[in-house]
């Protein structure tokens, strides 16, 4: 096992109280991190006024990875304008860092609407309607207009497509899914449809298969087992993702990579509950998503096994979890995870 650098950015709520049982458990597992953490997200926005100085974003740059935990104010607080820490934080990370791919992997608990599925979504993340294209014109009169572009190159999209499928090759079931809505968005829809099946010819042994959007939120809660891999663009994946976390078990169980596969920067690997204010402070944060976050960090920097060991324990933890009445702790969850690597 090697020694890695980790830029360990807890941010607010609930976030420093998952990342510390996702160290815990990187700790029990062996491996060994060089971590420094950064006082990033709406804490720091209210005390300073800076989301993202460009010093720490160069600091960031040098790093092997960042493990975060989650970031917002709370629910109802006036004190950061919405889409100050989206845009100026996170967004501004994906979109410097090049972390062109968010993977997330689903395995739904017994009991829950999803129950049996083993899925993941790629989900491009750094186009589509986030990219910023649009504008407003008389902002404020009733002739106001509202623009709001969705940017999709090429580039950005086929190098996705290649990614779900060099991901569909490792996987036993082999298949990837397509979501989009070619019906309707024909200008993007087109770009999507061409590339992926360009793609697909390059690997003869991965099975492919089309759904619209609306469709696929269908299948999502009625028929989430017929999904291996699915690729999507970014506001798509957005709500599908949030919508598998919740028929999965809970978003408290969804993990997430947001990866530069190109490695020309690190990567960042977050769980995507958010910050839950109301519950920081009481030990009932659920550390699961933060704890298969660091083990997908972990095999992102080459160590597969031990990545495998962390993942195979939290989905036994899940499933204990779900079966049990017992009443878990935040840290009990993370030693409860800990013991079994």
């Amino acid at each position: 096992m090697g020694s890695y650098t980790v830029a360990v950015i807890g941010g607010d709520g609930i976030g420093p109280e998952v990342v510390a049982e996702a160290l815990k458990v990187v700790a029990a597992a062996g491996v060994k991190l060089d971590t420094t953490d950064y006082e990033l997200g709406a804490s720091r926005y209210v005390r300073s006024g800076d989301v993202l100085p460009d010093s720490v974003l160069d600091e960031l740059r040098s790093v092997d990875a960042v493990l975060l935990g989650a970031i917002g104010p709370a629910i109802g607080s006036t004190a950061v304008p919405p889409g100050v820490l989206e845009r100026g934080l996170l967004l501004k990370m994906r979109f410097e860092l090049d972390l062109y791919v968010n993977l997330r992997p689903f395995n739904a608990t017994p009991g829950s609407i999803a129950a049996g599925a083993d899925f993941v979504v790629v989900r491009e993340n750094t186009e589509g309607p986030y990219a910023g294209e649009g504008g407003q014109l008389r902002r404020g009169t009733p002739f106001e207009v509202a623009t709001q572009g969705s940017v999709n190159t090429r580039h950005g999209v086929e190098r996705c497509i290649r990614y779900a499928f060099e991901l569909a090759e490792r996987r036993e079931r082999r298949s990837v899914t397509l979501v989009h809505k070619t019906n309707v968005l024909t200008f993007a829809g087109d770009l999507w449809q061409r590339a992926f099946d360009s793609v697909a010819s390059e690997h003869p042994s991965v099975t492919t298969a089309y759904n619209h959007v609306d469709a696929a939120c269908i299948y999502f809660a009625t028929d989430a087992s017929r999904y291996d891999v699915v690729v999507t663009d970014n506001l798509f994946g957005d709500i599908l993702t949030d919508l598998a976390g919740a028929v999965s078990g809970g978003i408290g169980l969804a993990a997430s990579a947001n990866l530069n596969p190109a490695r020309t920067g690190p990567s960042l690997f977050e769980p995507v509950h958010g910050a839950a204010h109301d519950i920081a402070g009481t030990g009932t944060a659920n550390p699961l998503a933060a704890i298969r976050s660091a083990a997908m960090m972990l095999d992102h920097l080459g160590e597969t096994e031990t990545a495998a060991r962390i993942t195979d324990a939290v989905l036994a933890i899940q499933d204990e979890m779900a079966l049990s009445d017992t009443t878990w702790t935040t840290a009990s969850v993370g030693d409860a995870v800990a013991g079994r690597v």
